[in-house]
This record gives C-alpha cells, sequence and structure tokens, in this order.
C-alpha cells in the first residue's frame, strides 16, 4: 500500500532530525487532530506545548489572514504600529520591573539573546543552570542545557550545573565571573519538575544580593499553561529577563525576551531579520486576548486539577508519581514511557516523553471537561496495559 504524500515526500527530501511518529496530521479543531486517514486524535502535545488556544482558532486565523493583506515583514530598524502593540501588551501583562522587549522567532533564539544581554550588561561570561534544565538546541542555548551535549562539545565555555532546587549548591557554584542564574520554573523535557517557592524566592535574593542577573526560561511554562499568565507568578519572583516561545502567538513562530531596565544596552549587537514581523505580532496579540477573555489561565488550573485527580483515582499500579502544575502534568512510570505513548498514539491520544520514564501531557488549554474525561481513561488503561505491573518498585 502507498504512503499517504506527506510522509513519502517527506522521507523522500526531509533532513531527519526527529524520530518520527507514524502519524500524519493534516487538520485540526480545538485540542483535536485528524490524521490521513481520517482518524480523531486528542491532542495532548499541542506541538510541544504551542497550541494554547487550540488548533484552528478562528480569532487567531483572522488576525492573521487582515494582517497578512496589510504587511507581512517590516524589520526593527523601522517602526510598526502592531509591533509597538504587542510590545506594549507584553509588559502590561510582565512581572514587576520588566519594561523592555526583545522579538525573535523561537525559545532558542530568546535563550541565545538573553546569554549575550547578560554578558553585554555584567561585563561577565559565565552562567550556571539546572541539571536536568533545556534551554535549546542552538550552540549557545545547548551550552545552558543540562543533556543533548556530548557529541556538539567543545561548547560556549563558561556554563555550569547544579542539582534543582538546592540552593547551597546553587551558592557554591557561582563566583566572581558569574552573569547569570538561568532556571526554568517548572522543568519540562526534564520530567515536569517543579521548583519550591521558596528556592525561588531564596535564588532571586542571592542573586539580587550578589550583582547577578536571573533569566528566568518560560518558553514552556508561559501563557496561562500553569495557571498564571507567567508561572513565576506562583511564588511573586520577579527575574531580570524571562524568554518566551511556543504558545506566545498560538502557533505562528515568534520568541521574546522580556527585560528589566537594567539590561543593556544592546544596539547595533543583536537582531533578528523575521524577529516582531507583524504577521507574527498580530497573531501573538490575539492569542493573548484570546487567553484573556476566555480565563484560560483560569481553565488551566481547574481543568489540571480534573486531569490529575482523574489519573490518580487510584493511581495505576505502573505509575510511580504524578506532577501536575496547570495543564502541565508529568506521569512518571516504574518503567519506560515509550511503549505507552506510542500505544496511547494507537487509542486516540498524543502525548510526549520527558525523559526516558516520564509521560508528559500538554494539552490544549481550550481541551473541554469531555476530552479530559476520554483521555485519562484511555491513558489509565493504556498504562496498565502497557507496563510490567510494578517494574522498578
Amino acid at each position: 500500500m502507498t504512503p499517504p504524500e506527506g510522509p513519502r515526500l517527506e522521507d523522500r527530501f526531509g533532513f531527519e532530525v526527529y524520530p518520527k511518529r507514524n502519524v500524519s496530521i493534516v487538520n485540526g479543531r480545538g485540542a483535536l487532530l485528524w490524521d490521513a486517514a481520517g482518524h480523531e486524535y486528542i491532542d495532548c502535545a499541542a506541538g510541544v506545548g504551542v497550541a494554547s488556544v487550540g488548533h484552528g482558532n478562528r480569532a487567531v486565523a483572522d488576525a492573521i489572514a487582515l494582517q497578512s493583506r496589510k504587511l507581512i515583514t517590516c524589520p526593527g530598524i523601522f517602526y510598526n504600529d502592531i509591533r509597538g502593540r504587542l510590545m506594549a501588551k507584553l509588559v502590561s501583562l510582565s512581572p514587576r520591573g520588566l519594561n523592555r522587549v526583545f522579538l525573535c522567532n523561537s525559545g532558542t533564539e530568546a535563550m541565545e539573546a538573553a546569554l549575550k544581554f547578560a554578558r553585554l550588561t555584567t561585563g561577565k561570561h559565565g552562567f550556571v543552570s539546572a541539571m536536568r534544565g533545556f534551554h535549546g538546541r542552538t550552540l549557545g542555548a545547548l551550552s545552558a542545557t543540562f543533556r543533548l551535549r556530548d557529541e556538539f562539545e567543545p561548547l560556549v565555555p563558561g556554563h555550569r550545573f547544579v542539582p534543582f532546587n538546592n540552593l547551597k549548591k546553587m551558592e557554591e557554584a557561582v563566583d566572581r565571573d558569574t552573569a547569570a542564574v538561568i532556571l526554568e520554573i517548572v522543568q519540562g523535557e526534564g520530567g515536569v519538575r517543579p521548583a519550591e517557592v521558596s528556592y525561588l524566592k531564596q535564588v532571586r535574593r542571592f542573586c539580587g544580593d550578589n550583582g547577578i542577573l536571573l533569566i528566568i526560561d518560560e518558553v514552556q511554562t508561559g501563557f496561562a499553561r500553569t495557571g498564571k499568565m507567567f508561572a513565576c507568578e506562583h511564588a511573586d519572583v520577579s527575574p531580570d529577563m524571562i524568554t518566551l516561545a511556543k504558545a506566545i502567538a498560538g502557533g505562528v513562530p515568534m520568541g521574546a525576551v522580556l527585560c528589566a531596565d537594567q539590561i543593556g544596552p544592546a544596539a547595533g549587537k543583536h537582531g533578528s531579520t523575521f524577529g516582531g514581523n507583524p504577521l507574527a505580532c498580530a497573531a501573538a496579540l490575539a492569542t493573548i486576548d484570546y487567553i484573556e477573555a476566555h480565563d484560560l489561565a483560569g481553565e488551566s488550573r481547574r481543568k489540571g486539577r480534573l486531569f490529575r485527580d482523574l489519573l490518580e483515582q487510584p493511581r495505576p499500579a505502573p505509575v510511580r508519581e504524578i506532577r501536575q502544575v496547570g495543564l502541565m502534568i508529568g506521569i512518571e512510570l516504574k518503567s519506560r514511557a515509550k511503549p505507552v505513548i506510542e500505544a496511547l498514539a494507537e487509542k486516540g491520544v498524543l502525548a510526549l516523553p520527558a525523559g526516558p520514564t516520564v509521560v508528559r501531557l500538554l494539552p490544549p488549554l481550550v481541551i473541554t471537561r469531555k476530552q479530559i474525561r476520554k483521555a485519562a481513561r484511555i491513558i489509565r488503561e493504556t498504562i496498565c496495559e502497557s507496563c510490567p505491573v510494578g517494574a522498578g518498585s
């Protein structure tokens, strides 16, 4: 049987960097996706946390269509109305003290910019990040990332790693050349592991007392994913920079760095050809307006609790722990996650890994309660069928 055109063409012409699954997605609406054969899936991946306002969102699509007929691109050397509106909106939503915005195209670009801004601001070159942390795949961002490094070394020097939620190790790792500490509020790729509120407050105080910048990576947690517009609001912590991407523009590629007034200046020292283009800015404004109008932060809190309760009652024997912040859920198994994720796709639920033993759920925030109940039932059944009971206990 001839495979569908999409897979056939990608296999023939694509330079492969992703381990492909045998699913060809061609359509989507809300939290549902359909493949080329017409099979329906409940999407608990959302493009790795991108499609928070759902697939085929009419408000975002209309904003893109309208802007595409007016102006698609405008370099940063010129002013632009829609770009200015987005910057003002982002600052209005940001934790106190973050009053400037740099716009780019992805999370890894946002981290690259933050690293450069930190060096420019402090005149120092060192960085301290957390074990299990993930900050991107370009060489600078990868240098701040705990894994996936070995085949690309030597990377950018000056990066050190310390255990997450361990202030003493953080204090021991910094030195006179430390420009910034880089942390996620919830480690997404690292297994959906939340930072402790007391730890975040202590790190903020320590960095401030020692002239070290604090960079918070909210690429995966930003824009209501955790039940707040930004996850650092859970701890009432204001960093010196926040990196953003994924859900910012409803699926259109965009990244951003929110900066405190003391960051920079960097005029003529950094830039992005496509960063802040009017099309992406229009999509981002429509996405943020939709998040606010439909209280998706509140929905994330409520639906996340429902999802967790359904998964926990009772907890399947092969599950070691369930970690949940809003609609960001990690199911840690006593055996490997890959067979469960593959079996889930066959049963119509798309999920993600977060390390070798964690099934990660990042559904669109518009997922319905009926869809959550169905997905939770399928996930529980699949875990029990696919995992050896008590494995690794």
